[in-house]
């Protein structure tokens, strides 16, 4: 499977499943057509029309939104319609940056295709053809992608935290990297998509970060996120990511971003720019 192949898997997506949601008249996601009778049944917070789903109008405040959506959240969790619970308060914005309308239950996110944020940090040692690159292997206990691979550092963005306070802190927990040396790491962009998955809508940012590690430096995982660390060289990396499907889907689309930024891909490759087009959805 080709670069290319790898970046349109994760650009599936049929609108036509889907109705949007919306609150105080402005769209902030999408809700699949067959989740909508489950939340029609909580006419206190949702309303149902025909052209798609609204929070209710009495809802005002942002505290107000969160408690009222909380609640069906958790009763939607009891009956198994939430899985892959995490106790983490997202924000529900139209773009990044603004005002949060409320948070929302992490899992809950992609059931109702609201934008979502993380930070992804691309860790490597030496440089050019000597370069190679800290990968780890996610926990057989994590709700989406366990077992994938994925980069040395990565999390979703919560609530109330900023972008690089958020790198930091995933820094220390995932691979134990002292603040002195993730503080060293470089703001590089950032890539999107919109996708069916699994677990719902995913309509994500990830803002990512280039961290050039001294040769010594070695991994270790703190919060059990991670079940173990591989330096591979790069030649290896990109085998794995064109030839398998061993990295998480949105794992391998940071790397590919970082194979353009860093040369691997070059520009006279025949995909180079419809590459570079499907990382920003």
């Amino acid at each position: 499977m080709s670069y290319l192949e790898k970046v349109r898997a994760c650009a599936r997506y049929r609108p036509e499943n889907y109705l949007p949601f919306r609150i105080s008249g402005e769209q902030v996601g999408q809700v699949r057509l067959g989740f909508l009778p489950q939340l029609a049944r909580f006419e206190d917070t949702f309303c149902c029309v025909k052209d798609g789903l609204n929070l209710a109008d009495n809802l005002h405040r942002f505290e107000q939104r969160t408690e009222a959506v909380g609640r069906v959240l958790e009763g939607l969790r009891e009956e198994g319609l939430v899985p892959g619970w995490r106790d983490e308060a997202y924000p529900v914005t139209n773009s990044f940056g603004s005002p949060p309308f409320f948070d929302m239950e992490r899992a809950a996110v992609p059931l109702f295709g609201v934008r979502g944020y993380g930070v992804h940090v691309n860790g490597f040692v030496g440089d050019g053809g000597d370069m190679r690159m800290w990968i780890g292997r996610r926990s057989m206990s994590k709700p989406t992608g366990p077992g994938k691979l994925d980069q040395m550092v990565a999390g979703g963005q919560p609530s109330g935290m900023s972008l690089r306070e958020n790198m930091l802190k995933e820094s220390a927990e995932e691979a134990n990297i002292p603040r002195s040396l993730a503080e060293e790491a470089v703001s590089v962009g950032a890539i999107s998509y919109l996708t069916e998955r699994p677990e719902g809508l995913r309509h994500d940012v990830l803002f990512n970060f280039d961290l050039h590690l001294p040769e010594d430096f070695e991994p270790v995982n703190t919060d059990d996120e991670v079940d173990k660390f591989y330096l591979w060289p790069m030649d290896q990396i990109m085998e794995v990511i064109r030839e398998t499907d061993d990295f998480k889907f949105n794992s391998a689309l940071v790397i590919i971003d970082f194979l353009v930024r860093r040369g691997f891909i070059c520009p006279d490759d025949p995909d180079y720019a419809a590459i570079i087009a499907g990382l920003h959805r």
